[in-house]
C-alpha cells in the first residue's frame, strides 16, 4: 500500500488561512510564507481532491462550493484534533472552535451578554457567532450549535430546551392613529402586516376566535429575515407585526408599541432550543457550551421556562 506523506493538517490550516484572508498574499502574511508557497499548497490540495476549490483573478479570490465544503470540514477536523491533543496535554480542558447560529435579537439580548463569562471559564474555546433568524444547516456543517424557536422538523439532530417565549401582535401609536386599530383578526386584511421573509412551519398568524384556532394569512409591503428589523419597522409606524415577546418588552413598557388583538391571542408558547449533533462523539467544547446556556438561561426573564434534558429528534 502506498503511503501518503502529505501533511494534510498543514494543508488544511493553510487553506483556512486563505479562506479567512480572502487572498493568497494575506494568507501568506499570516502563515509567514511566500504567496507562491501558499499557491502551491492550494494547488496540491485541488489536485489531490480532483476539484477546483478557489477561483483566482488578478484582484480577488473566492471559494467554490467545493471550497466552502472543504473549509467547513477542515475547520471541524482541526478543532477536533486540537481538542483531542488538549485532552491529553491539559487534563481534558475543552478547547477548539465552535460556530454558533443565533437569532439576531435573541442573540443580542440574551446570549451575547453571557459570552464574557463563558470566555473566562473556557479560555481555550473560540466562538464564531452567526446572527440571523434564518435556519442554518447544522447537518450540512454550517454551524455546530443553533438556537432555534418554535416547532422543529424531524431530523437526526439533538435538542436541549432553553426556555420559551410568547408572541404578540403590535403596532406603534402613530400607525394606529393613521390606519385605525384592528378589533378582530379579520381586520388585518386591510392593514400593512410585516412578516418574516423566509418560510416558517406556520403559514400565517394564529388566533383563537369563538373557541376555535384559526391561521390567518397576512400581507404587507415589507418583509425581513429577522425579528429585530420587523420591530424597528413597526416602531417607525410602517405597519403591524407579530414577534416574540423578548423583542418588545421594553418598547411595550415605554409605550413605543401597543399590543393588539389580545382577546384573540392564542397564548401559544414558542419553545427556545439549542440544536446540535449529539451522540457519544459530541465534542467536549460543544457539550460545555450547551450546559452553560442551560445553566444561565434557566432564570432569564427573556427566556421564560424550565430547561429540560437532552432530546434526540
Amino acid at each position: 500500500m502506498k503511503h501518503d506523506r502529505t501533511d494534510r493538517t498543514g494543508d488544511m490550516a493553510a487553506f483556512l488561512a486563505v479562506a479567512s484572508a480572502g487572498s493568497l498574499s494575506g494568507a501568506a502574511r499570516d502563515l509567514r510564507l511566500t504567496p507562491s508557497a501558499v499557491s502551491r499548497i492550494v494547488t496540491r490540495v485541488e489536485e489531490r481532491l480532483g476539484v477546483r476549490l478557489v477561483v483566482r483573478t488578478t484582484r480577488s479570490l473566492r471559494l467554490t462550493a467545493e471550497g466552502e465544503a472543504y473549509a467547513r470540514a477542515a475547520c471541524r477536523i482541526l478543532s477536533d484534533l486540537e481538542e483531542a491533543e488538549g485532552a491529553i496535554s491539559d487534563q481534558g480542558r475543552p478547547r477548539g472552535h465552535i460556530r454558533v447560529s443565533l437569532a439576531t435579537a435573541h442573540g443580542r439580548l440574551t446570549i451575547v451578554p453571557l459570552l464574557s463569562e463563558f470566555a473566562e471559564r473556557y479560555p481555550d474555546i473560540v466562538i464564531e457567532i452567526q446572527s440571523s433568524d434564518e435556519v442554518v444547516d447544522i447537518l450540512g456543517g454550517r454551524a455546530d450549535v443553533g438556537i432555534r424557536f418554535g416547532p422543529l422538523l424531524d431530523s437526526p439532530l439533538t435538542t436541549r430546551r432553553l426556555g420559551e417565549t410568547g408572541r404578540t401582535v403590535v403596532a406603534s401609536p402613530a400607525y394606529l392613529a393613521r390606519a385605525g386599530r384592528p378589533e378582530r383578526p379579520s381586520d388585518l386584511v386591510s392593514h400593512n402586516c410585516l412578516d418574516f421573509s423566509f418560510p416558517r412551519i406556520e403559514p400565517g398568524w394564529p388566533f383563537r376566535e369563538n373557541g376555535r384556532d384559526i391561521m390567518l394569512p397576512v400581507r404587507g409591503n415589507m418583509t425581513a429575515n429577522n425579528g429585530e428589523t420587523l420591530v424597528q419597522l413597526a416602531t417607525q409606524g410602517v405597519g403591524v407585526t407579530r414577534v416574540g415577546n423578548f423583542h418588545i418588552q421594553e418598547l411595550l413598557a415605554k409605550g413605543a408599541l401597543v399590543p393588539l388583538l389580545e382577546a384573540y391571542n392564542p397564548r401559544d408558547r414558542e419553545m427556545i432550543q439549542a440544536v446540535f449533533i449529539g451522540g457519544t462523539s459530541m465534542p467536549a467544547r460543544v457539550r460545555v457550551f450547551i450546559d452553560f446556556l442551560v445553566e444561565k438561561l434557566a432564570g432569564s426573564p427573556l427566556c421564560r421556562g424550565t430547561p429540560d434534558s437532552e432530546t434526540p429528534r
